[in-house]
């Protein structure tokens, strides 16, 4: 499952044109790269849960054939449910009946992982939940796991087991993707919008159940304000993730695209269809424009993404210009 429902608020003025699984990252969306992503770790079967201009997700992924997968929407009309609410209205979507493990991943990152290794220690330690976490300077602020050397959880949010062991690594942060066993998803309340790490896996942690946690340190980031998605479109740019499945250039210049030879390109950047850079023009490091952008005679772009469509007419540094 792939959680695309949020309201987005972190995001400001963006919000009110995109829902945040929608930003554009070279060439295509944040949740086409998760199901290419998902598709390409096996996953066939993919559910997306919509609220906020959910429209416009159902509108790029289809019913996912395009991408050998098959997408089906949990709508959520009247109400945004949350994680757990989320999780739990698309249950009947969900649930196999024969127990088979569910993955659930947020809309707002791009990563590097291997599924297989977290789906292996999950069932091979018959976890109930196991929750892909990594190190990272700001965990408390985003909030602190630890691990044991047996991939148990052993602090949470603050609070440690009653019959603690020595933590194998601490300082950890929730990345938003985990695995489910079934029979977890009868502890989300039955009513109401919910958040399951409040819920759910608080209950499953204070009655030091089987709850694991998977530690990685590849390649994560999620995209929920301005400056964060302006860093990942420049971390992608700069070669720092592995996006074998991306659908086109990752970076360079499209070939639809005319630049005008008085006009500098100075990479990384992407440059989509259709694009047109004008005399004297200068365009980058670190720039992202959509499809059909101009750029207007010596208009100089740095560290800036556009969206499909627009016309610049002056220059730009560490800035969104979304129409």
């Amino acid at each position: 499952m792939i959680l695309a429902a949020g309201l987005a608020t972190r995001l400001g003025e963006l919000s009110i044109r995109k829902p945040k699984p929608m930003l554009p990252v070279c060439g295509a969306p944040l949740v086409r790269y998760l199901v290419l992503w998902l598709a390409d770790q096996g996953i066939r079967e993919i559910v997306v849960n919509l609220h906020h201009l959910g429209e416009q997700i159902e509108a790029e992924l289809g019913d996912g054939s395009a991408m050998n997968v098959s997408i089906m929407y949990s709508r959520e009309l009247e109400q945004l449910l949350g994680t757990g609410g989320g999780i739990r209205h698309a249950r009947t979507l969900l649930d196999d009946g024969h127990g088979t493990p569910i993955v659930v991943v947020n809309g707002k990152i791009l990563l590097e992982l291997d599924l297989a290794q977290v789906l292996d220690l999950h069932q091979r330690e018959g976890f109930e939940a196991t929750m892909v976490l990594r190190k990272d300077p700001d965990a408390e602020r985003w909030g602190s796991f630890s691990v044991d050397s047996q991939a148990r959880i052993r602090s949470f949010l603050g609070h440690r087991a009653t019959n603690p062991i020595a933590s194998d690594i601490d300082s950890l942060m929730f990345t938003g993707v985990h695995v489910l066993s079934p029979r977890f998803l009868d502890r989300i309340p039955a009513d109401g919008p919910q958040c399951i790490v409040r819920t759910a896996y608080t209950e499953l942690f204070r009655e030091q159940g089987e709850l694991g946690g998977f530690v990685t340190q590849r390649y994560w980031w999620e995209h929920s304000t301005p400056p964060r998605y302006l860093a990942g479109v420049c971390n992608v740019l700069d070669g720092q993730v592995s996006l074998p499945f991306a659908p086109g250039l990752r970076t360079g210049v499209d070939p639809s695209a005319t630049v005008d030879p008085s006009a500098t390109v100075v990479g990384p950047v992407w440059v989509g269809p259709d694009v047109v850079i004008g005399p004297m023009a200068r365009v980058g490091p670190y720039v992202q424009l959509g499809r059909g952008v101009r750029v207007e005679p010596g208009r100089t772009l740095r560290r800036s993404i556009v969206w499909d469509g627009m016309r610049v007419e002056r220059d730009t540094d560490n800035e969104i210009l979304t129409g």
